[in-house]
């Protein structure tokens, strides 16, 4: 049973907060019970302050005890000031010491701990046979220290799940790297624009799959917020249903619909994205509205960098599209499936003709990251300082959309 509230034109309270984790997790979960929090970065916009603080009030007031972890993925770690300030706790206070706070940390052998795996047979069924191989089901081991797991989070269209939250915060949140790599990899083969706003994907059903192994009892807390962090919708109950009535919620908010694509399309990235790993959210959510051989730009001078752990990789690799790297398996064997995943969604789709590989967009990146990098690893450049966004602002007629915050809102294609 999921209690909830929620509908676009909604603005939850925290009385109505309250009111939802009071009725929507039950007392016999976590009365007197270690509880474990999994939440977001600071690359998800929702009001994690209020949510955290809430959980401590009402769940906190009656558990034995109850901890937060950051399900980080392969996101940079956040410092112990840093974890503290994403969920808005000042260090003095007096209830910091009832609380402990980690990172997810998917490098490190010793956190993690296997708790199955998924068979070859169980992997070329649920992915329709675009993969066979088994994969290793690897979590942090912290989560065998308490009795219930608490899933806090938003939702939202997302690139290789198809939305956001739910289970996602197990895998790859804090899971180990074969899953992790797997995982994105399929959604790379099935390709971003097949996957992005759908429920029901081929790597829903792996993540789904893979929570069943998990020992310790599992809930959920899922939001759908719009841009301006307002909470329109909050869902308690168990993973599944509470998830899956977020992401109904979820596809009448974040996604919008045109009626034909556009020949250039800038995408302005928040200051929560500080690198293309997850700048690159802004071609995810505004690849399908690019005309074919039109152009998209991620416009963010804030960015410096193309990514904090894994820049050697790309640098190695470069952004190419999926039918590149397929073509090229062996020679890119030791990048990380993950990177390849990641490689391709923000290069886009494209194919290969005569070992030529021809891109449906190009890609232009207007941040401080230098052109000699950019030309590197095969995106195109352009100087942030010349870039004035009022010129590229109600220019829809003619063929030019501007998207400020964009990374959360889908855009789409009115089909036909």
């Amino acid at each position: 049973m999921v209690i909830s509230k929620g509908s676009p034109d909604a603005i939850l309270s925290e009385a109505d907060v309250r009111s939802i984790l009071r009725d929507g997790v039950p007392r016999d979960l976590y009365e007197e019970k270690r509880v474990l929090v999994l939440t977001p970065d600071g690359t998800r916009t929702c009001p994690l302050p209020m949510m955290v603080r809430l959980v401590r009030e009402v769940i906190g007031s009656r558990a034995a005890r109850v901890d937060f972890m950051v399900a980080l993925g392969t996101h940079t770690p956040l410092s112990d000031k840093g974890i503290l300030s994403l969920y808005g706790i000042d260090p003095g206070s007096k209830p910091l010491c009832e609380s402990s706070f980690f990172n997810h940390e998917w490098d490190r052998d010793e956190t993690l701990r296997c708790i199955g795996t998924l068979s070859r047979e169980e992997v070329e069924r649920l992915s329709s046979g675009l993969l066979k191989e088994e994969v290793r089901i690897d979590i942090n081991r912290r989560i065998f220290d308490y009795d219930l797991l608490l899933v806090l989070g938003p939702v939202f269209p997302h690139e290789v799940v198809g939305f956001s939250g739910g289970a996602k915060y197990f895998f790859p949140g804090i899971s180990g790297g074969d899953f992790l790599h797997f995982s994105h990899w399929l959604a790379a083969v099935i390709t971003c624009m097949e996957v992005i706003g759908k429920k029901d994907t081929p790597v829903r059903r792996m993540i789904h799959r893979a929570m069943k192994a998990i020992p310790v009892p599992v809930h959920c807390l899922a939001m759908v917020v719009d841009m301006n962090s307002t909470l329109r919708g909050f869902y308690a109950g168990g993973i599944e249903q509470a998830w899956s009535a977020a992401a109904d919620l979820s596809s009448k908010i974040h996604i919008r619909t045109k009626k034909k694509p556009y020949r250039l399309v800038l995408g302005r990235a928040p200051e929560m994205y500080d690198e293309i790993w997850t700048a690159g959210k802004v071609m995810y959510k505004l690849e399908q509205v690019v005309a074919d051989q039109g152009t998209l730009i991620i416009y963010g001078p804030h960015i410096r960098e193309i990514s904090r752990t894994w820049g050697r990789d790309i640098e190695k690799a470069g952004y190419h599209t999926r039918d590149y790297f397929l073509c090229r398996m062996q020679e890119f064997k030791n990048v990380p499936r993950g990177v390849l995943a990641h490689l391709t969604h923000v290069r886009g789709t494209g194919v290969v003709e005569g070992g030529v590989e021809k891109p449906r967009i190009r890609v232009v990146l207007a941040t401080s990251i230098p052109e000699a990098t950019c030309r590197k690893v095969n995106l195109e450049y352009m100087n942030p300082d010349l870039i004035r966004l009022s010129d590229y602002m109600d220019r829809e007629d003619e063929g030019v959309l501007f998207v400020d915050h964009a990374g959360e809102i889908l855009y789409r294609v009115e089909k036909e």
